[in-house]
């Protein structure tokens, strides 16, 4: 997630709005606690089903979160980001980068427990399974004749 060979980024501007649960997503890094090496920058780790984030749905786990309310947030302690969103009151303003291709396969972009596509080890494992039988019966059938 950051913005090697092969990927187009994009930034964007996200005012979300305090819900009941907080503004409705979890962030990991920081340069105590890096997310991806040589890295110290602050990532969105995952999203909350009902969330203010779930419910506007442009912020997408994974995005780098670059400024809270015009705070840039490179070089930041994990703890001191977290603080500054608990601080940022209700109406809270994100400046974001997206990654636009997927770095390793498909992105999710659905909140936790919401129907998506069907995972691709739902289709490689069984057909795995199907010619691995295939080349054993094979081999077991060449040993008869």
């Amino acid at each position: 997630m950051n913005g090697g060979a092969g990927s187009l980024l994009s930034e964007e501007v996200i005012n979300l709005t305090r819900g009941p649960s907080g503004l409705g997503f979890n962030i990991v890094g920081g340069t105590d606690q890096r997310h991806i090496s040589n890295d110290n920058c602050i990532y969105v780790s995952r999203i909350k089903a009902k969330g203010a984030a779930a419910i506007d749905g442009r912020l997408q786990e994974g995005d780098k979160i670059l400024a809270v309310n015009g705070k840039d947030l490179i070089n930041m302690l994990h703890k001191d980001a977290v603080d500054l969103f608990r601080n940022a009151g209700d109406s809270v303003s994100l400046k974001v980068q997206h990654r636009l291709l997927p770095q390793n396969g498909p992105s999710s972009h659905r909140a936790d427990g919401e129907p998506g596509g069907i995972p691709l080890a739902v289709i490689l494992v069984p057909g795995l399974v199907l010619a691995v039988t295939a080349v054993w019966a094979f081999l077991r059938y060449r040993q008869r004749v």
